[in-house]
């Protein structure tokens, strides 16, 4: 089966705690809603919002075989979604993700795996020949997966996430995508353009949250796209608002339009996942961000 997207990395199940603000208060007991857990976590992210936007997606990951484990193989058979996964006794990855009214978060990352984890490369290389493009999660394991996709010939995106420009474990990863997402929350000034420098990148894209995000390019200035409001669908969770943006990013750039219109879909997309409670629990169609583009435009 051949693929538009395959994703290495970065399944795991995100746990939902909805605080009254941030910081917390240094108190012993807070009183909170019923706290619920999700399939989450950024890989799972943009391969369920490639999927709802049409495109023939799969995912690749370490997980656990255990209860977790378990979920995340239900749901992709339910979606009949390709996933291919080896198996680790550390188990699979989660997070506790403490949510406030107005949507900002704050998680509590339980990676798990132990750093340097070696994997057969057969987890991935059948897909990646398959792949018309491939988008690697930074998952420590999943660097070893960036050499085959070169060789395959893929174009290559990933997401940095809260990189400072600075932290030598993302580099393998920034120099080897011709799309690189990353937040602005803790990025340096120079980042960007070590990356435009050093690596493969054509583009950049800096999301910056309410300012929306920028478009870093090495011939031209950067590109502002401003945050989009979905008066409908008011901020409420901003878990999974990044992945969502990839994924409609992706999904139009891979049908032929320009930069421009794949970051206005990304912040379509974003806008819309912050109006639903949880992690990817309502992520964008592809016939919903046709109307919303329809409108805007």
């Amino acid at each position: 089966m051949e693929l538009d997207v395959f994703v290495i990395g970065g399944v795991g199940i995100d746990t939902i705690v909805r605080v009254p603000g941030l910081p917390l208060d240094d108190v012993e007991t807070i009183h909170v809603e019923p706290v619920e857990s999700y399939v989450g976590h950024t890989g799972h992210g943009v391969a369920l919002g490639c999927h709802l936007l049409g495109l023939r997606t799969g995912l690749a990951d370490v997980i656990g075989d255990d209860e977790e484990g378990y979920r995340i193989r239900k749901l992709y058979d339910d979606l009949r979604l390709p996933l291919h996964v080896a198996f680790h006794p550390s188990g699979t990855r989660r997070s506790v993700n403490l949510v406030t009214p107005d949507g900002r978060r704050l998680a509590l990352y339980d990676g798990r795996h132990p750093a340097g984890l070696q994997v057969d490369p057969d987890l991935w290389r059948t897909s990646c020949a398959q792949a018309e493009h491939v988008h690697v999660s930074i998952m420590d394991f999943a660097r070893q997966a960036l050499p085959d996709a070169l060789a395959w010939g893929c174009s290559i995106s990933t997401d940095l996430h809260d990189w400072d420009g600075r932290n030598d474990y993302h580099k393998d990863f920034a120099t080897a995508a011709d799309i690189v997402f990353v937040s602005t929350s803790a990025l340096t000034l120079d980042a960007v353009d070590w990356i435009l420098a050093k690596g493969r990148a054509r583009l950049v894209v800096a999301m910056a949250g309410a300012d929306g995000s920028y478009l870093h390019f090495t011939d031209r200035p950067p590109q502002h796209i401003p945050a989009i409001e979905l008066p409908d669908r008011p901020v409420v969770d901003t878990n999974g608002a990044g992945d969502a943006y990839v994924a409609a990013f992706l999904a139009r750039w891979l049908d032929g339009v320009s930069w421009y219109d794949a970051a206005v879909a990304g912040s379509i997309a974003g806008a819309w996942a912050c109006g639903s409670r949880g992690t990817h629990t309502d992520l964008i169609t592809a016939e919903e961000l046709a109307a919303r583009s329809r409108t805007l435009g």
